[in-house]
């Protein structure tokens, strides 16, 4: 019927699945295991496919998740797709995701280019956003809470410039004692527009804020286009959003502007000192229902962090919110230095807090 061959110039003694539509994105699924006919060679022929796929769409993986395929540039590709009808494919798998102890690889999430140039209208520039699925999406038929981060390119990448967070192991470990069974949808930032993107106002140095379009974005375009190709829970209470450094400025400033959308903040070491009028926007603010807000900062991470998530904690509650609705956390790292690793170190105990 149909044969797909491989090829991978990165070969190991690992064996190589095939998982797609046709299987339900089951991994390590011995049916579709590959034969291997020489040095980084790989075949496969289908047998038969259920009537109701015209198109198959499919990656290949060296185990589970942990271990899928990558491309060239060492991100995991989109879905490969082909007719049905067709009766041959060469393929090309450049690279391979390996695993470091600390997980069990089972519960690694499926990670998920939604789109490397996925269209930003209220900004009128594209980007790359990530999409990392719990280990059992495919399977469970379940709806799930999601999390969207700021700064995707230093959250999973293993090579990130500034290092990363290491949300796919995290989430993985998590998964592994029952925890942290959530969608993550990561958006790259926006390189030298970072800053502007992120910034709610307008600023002396860097000019006008884009924050409010930026935040627009997030709620206005992509949350519906996730909801719409995800089994989420869309309401408020399942919704969450965070992000370190500018990306936590923008995540507070998204959060209090749509308090209708976000129940659940996420703020590591946000820049709250360009951003003095930040602290009167929970004037403005109304949690709708109960409203988590988890803040993370270090004494050694300079310009003031701690001093002012204290000083926007205080503002907050402040105000009289019913505190059975409003639930703020602060975690104080005396040794606490402003970087993505230690960020990804708070990630699992906020992620379990906050969902």
């Amino acid at each position: 019927m149909l044969r797909l061959e491989l090829f991978t110039p990165c070969d190991d003694e690992r064996p190589v699945f095939i998982t797609g539509n046709f299987n339900g994105w089951g991994v390590r699924d011995e049916q579709y295991r590959m034969t291997k006919t020489g040095e980084g060679r790989y075949e496969y022929n289908f047998q038969s496919v259920p009537p109701s796929i015209e198109v198959l769409e499919y990656k290949y993986v060296k185990g589970g998740w942990e271990s899928e395929e990558l491309g060239e540039n060492g991100f995991p590709p989109g879905n490969r797709r082909t007719p049905v009808s067709g009766s041959f494919v060469l393929d090309v798998a450049h690279r391979w995701k390996t695993h470091t102890p600390g997980y069990d690889p089972v519960y690694y999430p499926d990670i998920q280019i939604l789109s490397k140039r996925f269209n930003v209208p209220q900004l009128r520039r594209r980007r790359r956003i990530s999409v990392l699925l719990p280990w059992d999406y495919h399977q469970s038929g379940r709806r799930y809470p999601v999390l969207y981060l700021q700064d995707g390119q230093n959250l999973f990448e293993d090579d990130a410039p500034y290092g990363t967070w290491g949300v796919d192991k995290q989430l993985a470990q998590l998964a592994g004692n029952g925890k942290g069974s959530f969608i993550l949808v990561a958006i790259d930032h926006g390189g030298d527009e970072r800053i502007r993107e992120f910034m709610p106002y307008e600023h002396h140095k860097w000019g006008e804020g884009l924050g409010m379009d930026y935040a627009r974005f997030l709620a206005e375009t992509l949350k519906p286009y996730i909801d719409s190709h995800f089994r989420t829970l869309p309401d408020r209470e399942h919704t969450g959003i965070g992000g370190s450094s500018m990306g936590g400025l923008i995540s507070i400033y998204a959060g209090l502007l749509f308090p209708e959308i976000y129940s659940r903040f996420m703020i590591f070491s946000p820049s709250l000192w360009v951003a003095s009028k930040l602290f009167l926007e929970p004037v403005r603010f109304s949690p709708f229902a109960e409203t988590r807000i988890y803040l993370y900062g270090g004494a050694k991470e300079g310009a003031g962090v701690l001093d002012n998530i204290y000083r926007f904690r205080d503002a907050m509650e402040s105000k009289g919110y019913d505190h059975s609705k409003l639930k703020i956390r602060v975690s104080a790292d005396p040794e606490g230095r402003h970087n993505e690793a230690r960020w990804g170190q708070e990630f699992p105990v906020a992620a379990e807090w906050l969902f």
